[in-house]
Formats: structure tokens, C-alpha cells, sequence
């Protein structure tokens, strides 16, 4: 049975929208196509907590693991033990684990900070907003959370590393040491 000239027509839109959807789910997502920061300087920032004013440039000549956060964040609260446990190896080799929180309640932030006993130093973005990142993180290029830039002595990033890890692992362990030793 022959189509009409209508059916062939939709039948031919119902084809390219199929083929549409299939390539919106099918293609890369963006974060695999924007360029690596590598190499870029770390954008600076001053964030203030309880009358405290700190910069980024407050920790140069020291290795720093940058990481954006959130109470909320269920794999944020998974990587926090591996987290503390990377300050306390990397601190006394001059290297600091930074967090930055994106919370926007902040009750929030200080029960995270007391359940997950952090022990790194940690600043609270109040620019962030429900449910959005803060400045500092927009500045990044983060989108997502967890998100790390491991950033060398001299201020260069060096790694973005996005999703929660176990920052005990030997290969994120073994990229941190590198950067420890080199001057």
C-alpha cells in the first residue's frame, strides 16, 4: 500500500525528531567538551566567615585542593572523610584542602561542618543562592558538585577533577605528592 504525499512528509519529521532526541541523549554532555583549565591561573577571590577575610593569594607557595561543596550534596558528604583524611596527610608537606560551600542557609553549613568533623579550612560563598552556586564557583567554571581544581604552589591550576572521589586513592594521592615535592 503506497503512502500519500502527507504521510511521507510526517513520516520524515517523525524520523528527524527521533534522530534529534536520540542525539540530544546520545552526544557528549558539555563537560566533556570544554577546555581543560590546566595550566590557566586560579581565578583569586576573598570570601569573609565570622569577621575573617581570606584570599585564595593567602595560600600561595602552598599546594591547594579547591573544593566546591554543599550541605545538600549527598556525594559531597561521601567525599568529606577521604577530604579531612587528605588534610591530614598533605598539611605538614605544605599543602591545604580548601572548601568552599555553596550553601545558601547557614545553619546548614555549620551542622555539615560539625557532623563530618571537617578539619580543613572552610569558607562559606554567601553570594550562593537556592538552589545555584556562588560566585567563586561560577568564576571556576564549576557546574556540578563536588567539584575540585588542585592548584600548584605558584597558582596554576593544575587538575579539575568533578564528581565525588576517594581523595585517599593512590593515583589522586600520587598526582598531590608530585605537586608537593616540586617547588
Amino acid at each position: 500500500m503506497a503512502m500519500t504525499k502527507r504521510e511521507q512528509v510526517f513520516s520524515g519529521l517523525a524520523v528527524v525528531f527521533a534522530m534529534t532526541v536520540l542525539y540530544f541523549f546520545a552526544a557528549p554532555s558539555c563537560r566533556m567538551c570544554e577546555a581543560s583549565p590546566s595550566g590557566r591561573k586560579a581565578p583569586n577571590f576573598a570570601l569573609e566567615e565570622n569577621g575573617h577575610q581570606m584570599h585564595l593569594a593567602d595560600f600561595r607557595g602552598k599546594v591547594v585542593l579547591l573544593d566546591f561543596w554543599a550541605s545538600w550534596c549527598e556525594p559531597c558528604a561521601e567525599e568529606a572523610p577521604s577530604l579531612n583524611a587528605l588534610q591530614y596527610r598533605i598539611e605538614p608537606k605544605g599543602g591545604v584542602v580548601l572548601g568552599i560551600s555553596q550553601d545558601y542557609e547557614t545553619s546548614a553549613y555549620q551542622r555539615f561542618l560539625s557532623v563530618q568533623r571537617v578539619n580543613f579550612p572552610t569558607f562559606l560563598d554567601a553570594t550562593s543562592t537556592s538552589p545555584g552556586l556562588g560566585k567563586v564557583a561560577y568564576s571556576y567554571g564549576t557546574v556540578q558538585l563536588p567539584e575540585a581544581y588542585l592548584i600548584s604552589r605558584d597558582g596554576l591550576i593544575a587538575l579539575k577533577v568533578v564528581g565525588p572521589q576517594n581523595w585517599m586513592r593512590p593515583d589522586l594521592t600520587s598526582a598531590i605528592d608530585r605537586m608537593l615535592q616540586s617547588n
